[in-house]
Order: C-alpha cells, then sequence, then structure tokens
C-alpha cells in the first residue's frame, strides 16, 4: 500500500535526500510524502521498485505517446547506438526528422532543434528579438513554456498579488526571477479577446512575439477560443509582432499539431516531447526568414548552440515515433480520450461528486468536488482551495483520489491531469473506468 515507509521506493528517497535538493531533480516528479521510483516499462505499464505495476497516464508528461518501449523506436535506438552515439557533426536523420515536421505544419518552413520544450521556447523568443529588434514579450496568464526568466511568470499565481482580471500582473515563480524579466514580460487574460488586445496594442512597439499555448496544461487542457486565437493572430500582424505557438503538449492535438486543428498559423511554434519518441528533443520551427538568424554562413546574427542538438539518438527515435503517429493514431487517441472524459463525468455523477472534466484528444483533467465554472487559471485556482461544506477542499480530494488509485494500481499526473497513449485500448480505459468509480465512492463516503 502507498504510502509505506518500509518500500524501496521510500528508502530510495531517503537516499536521495542525502545527495538531492529535497531528494529531486524534476519538480513534476515529485510526490509527498515520497515519490515512486520506475524500474521498467512496457506499453502502458511500468513497474516500480517494489515490483508494482502502474497503469501509466502520466507518459512523462507527454513525451511517451506510444507508451514505454514500443519495439520499433527501441529497435531504431539500438540500431543507431550501435552506428554512432554523439558527434560533432550533422546526420542525415536531422534533416529527415526536419523534413516530416515540414510536411506536417503548413507554418513550419525550417527546423533547428535543441533538446528540450524550454530550449525551444528560449530560442523562438531569442529569434523574435533578433527579427523584430525588440525585447518584450507577452504571455498568457495560466500558461507554462518551461523555465526561462522571461516565461516563468503568472504561470499560477496568487490571488494577492496577481493584478486586475483585465490586466494581469506580472509575478515571477518564486524567487530567482529577475525584476527586468518581469518589466520584459506583458501578461495577458487567457480567453479575454478585448482586454487581451488592449493590452497589445498599448505595448505593441516594444513587444517582439506573442507566446501561447492553445490548452495550457496548467488550466487542464482547457482551450483558446477561435476569437481569442484569432485575435492574437490579426493584432500580431498588425503591429509586426511575431506569434509563437508553444506545441511541446499541443502537438498532440492532430496530424498537422494544434495550428492545423485550430486553422491559425503561428510564425515561429516550439515543440518537443512526443517528436523525440520519448528522448530528450526540442525544436524551433517556423518561418524561414525569421529563422534565418539562426544561419551560420556569413556569421549568425543570433546564437544557437548547444552539444547535443539534434542528437542522433532522439532524431532516430523521434522519426520512429512520428512514422507511426498517423492519422489512424490520432483518431484512437481521440476515440480513447472521449471515452475516458465522458466516463468520468459519469464516474463523478454516480458517486454524487461535482466535479469538472475539461481537455482535447488524448490530454485532459478532472477537479473533483467542484462545481465552480472554470475559464482561466483564476477560476481554477479559487475551485482548488474553496472548501466543501465537509471541509474538504477540491485539492486534498484530488490528492486522496491520487492516493486511492495507485493504490489500485493506477498513477497519473498531479493534481489530476491525464495523458494517453496509443499502447492504450478500449479495454485499458474500461478497467481504468471501473476503478475510478470506485475511488470516487469511496471518497465520496470518506
Amino acid at each position: 500500500m502507498y504510502p509505506d515507509q518500509n518500500s524501496k521506493s521510500a528508502a530510495l528517497y531517503r537516499r536521495a535526500l542525502e545527495v538531492l535538493p529535497g531528494g529531486n531533480s524534476r519538480t513534476a516528479a515529485f510526490k509527498d510524502p515520497y515519490p515512486i521510483y520506475a524500474v521498467r516499462g512496457d506499453g502502458a505499464y511500468y513497474w516500480d521498485a517494489d515490483g508494482n505495476r502502474l497503469f501509466d497516464m502520466i507518459n512523462n508528461q507527454s513525451s511517451l505517446v506510444h507508451g514505454h518501449s514500443h519495439p520499433r523506436i527501441v529497435e531504431a535506438v539500438k540500431s543507431q547506438v550501435e552506428k554512432l552515439t554523439s558527434v560533432c557533426a550533422p546526420t542525415e536523420l536531422e534533416i529527415d526528422l526536419a523534413e516530416e515536421l515540414c510536411r506536417r505544419v503548413r507554418s513550419i518552413e525550417r527546423v533547428s532543434f535543441c533538446n528540450s520544450g524550454s530550449e525551444a521556447v528560449l530560442f523562438a523568443i531569442r529569434a523574435a528579438r533578433a527579427f523584430t529588434g525588440r525585447d518584450g514579450i507577452a504571455k498568457v496568464e495560466g500558461c507554462y513554456h518551461g523555465n526561462l526568466d522571461s516565461v516563468e511568470i503568472s504561470v499560477f499565481p496568487k490571488p494577492a498579488v496577481w493584478g486586475p482580471d483585465d490586466a494581469p500582473a506580472s509575478v515571477g515563480e518564486g524567487l530567482g526571477i529577475p525584476a527586468r524579466a518581469l518589466e520584459d514580460t506583458l501578461v495577458l487574460p487567457f480567453n479575454r479577446v478585448d482586454a487581451a488586445r488592449a493590452l497589445i496594442e498599448e505595448n505593441a512597439s516594444r513587444l517582439a512575439c506573442i507566446l501561447v499555448d492553445p490548452a495550457p496544461p496548467r488550466m487542464g487542457f482547457m482551450e483558446a477560443t477561435d476569437d481569442f486565437l484569432h485575435m492574437l493572430r490579426e493584432t500580431a500582424t498588425r503591429h509586426g509582432i511575431l506569434l509563437i505557438f508553444d506545441e511541446v503538449f499541443a502537438f498532440r492535438q492532430s496530424y498537422h499539431g494544434a495550428q492545423g486543428r485550430r486553422g491559425v498559423d503561428a510564425d515561429l511554434t516550439a515543440m518537443g516531447k512526443l517528436i523525440g519518441g520519448g528522448l530528450p528533443i526540442g525544436a524551433t520551427a517556423g518561418r524561414a526568414d525569421v529563422l534565418a538568424c539562426f544561419d551560420p554562413r556569413g556569421g549568425a546574427k543570433a546564437g544557437h548552440a548547444g552539444t547535443f542538438n539534434a542528437h542522433p539518438l532522439s532524431m532516430a527515435a523521434g522519426s520512429a515515433a512520428l512514422s507511426m503517429l498517423t492519422p489512424q493514431s490520432f483518431a484512437h487517441l481521440d476515440a480513447l480520450g472521449e471515452r475516458t472524459r465522458n466516463g468520468l463525468r459519469a464516474a463523478l455523477s454516480d458517486a454524487g461528486l461535482p466535479g469538472v472534466v475539461n481537455g482535447v484528444g488524448s490530454l485532459f483533467s478532472m477537479i473533483i468536488g467542484s462545481e465552480t465554472k472554470v475559464s482561466n487559471i483564476r477560476d481554477i485556482a479559487f475551485a482548488l482551495s474553496t472548501p466543501r461544506a465537509d471541509g474538504r477542499t477540491p485539492l486534498a480530494l484530488a490528492q486522496d483520489f491520487g492516493r486511492r488509485m495507485i493504490n489500485m494500481g493506477v498513477i497519473f499526473a498531479a493534481p489530476s491531469l491525464y495523458i494517453l497513449s496509443t499502447a492504450m485500448t478500449d479495454a485499458h480505459i474500461d478497467e481504468f473506468l471501473a476503478k475510478a468509480r470506485q475511488a470516487l465512492r469511496d471518497l465520496a463516503a470518506a
């Protein structure tokens, strides 16, 4: 049973505390009172240090779109590692993966690889600044874009400091964000078309780019409205500002990515996660004239260095993963996602619990115990923290639900994010929903 301080995971965590800050190198993998240590994975499951099998609805924050250790990806990596691991030279694999991304997304004319989604955002902003000659950026409140100073701002701000609804304050996510970054970053209200447009136009002369995730994970994959996205595109074009889509998660939305699904072309796109087949990867992609700032012929206007950029193993794994990510694969994922969302709504109703289930395709979330209609990060903050009549908050309910599900062999991202893989079937989802129904009933009765 979890938690169990006599478990191997608990013992490993005690060792980790002696050499890692808080026993941790990755905050998303932390769990209180201790994280569960993984040993091996296969398809829709992974096994922990104690031999427990867990149905994986995290899939490494969406990078494992085909689940764990897919044979074709394993073979691609094995074949490549026997030839060449890393080298200070380009490989044909880099061209292959770039060509595939250009084929899939209409707005992509050039691709420059790096090592993570965070780096992809960093280089997209750098390219925008180099191209426009401006320093300022605009981002949307509640959107996470990695650990760059300029964007780790107003991701999940607290009510006391988040400012007016129609003009959010720039709030650093913890200490270490310099004041200059706060000054350079304009924060836009999510899905408030008129207010966001007014802020952009007021600051247009200093803005190099507008950065947006069309279905932000921190907002439970709630979608940006068509009106909001089209306003960003039109306003950016009119003022010579570059529009950047963060598709690190959102590329999962369709064969042609979020842009293809939503009918909005970005100037630049930040990519990562699934395009590496489970290995570290990032890509800054988009207009040829903008990405020309990284062209080394005659001296690049902006730096784009990186020892492991376009790593041969990541290129091989990514090409293998994308070759299997067909329109039929997306149809399968979308159907599984809809089956699960509808099933969770029914399970909440059966348990007599209010709740909200949001999401798109294979990405979704659930807030248990709240009747609040959520439309932005502020609504979510209130929904999670407002006590019910029994004194429990929806956040506490989510944590309790998560522990119950772990003990039934299911794990998902805190507080309640779910990410599917093509390794899953209707039978997997039905088994998950049966366990969720039981856990929700027990939660309601506790």
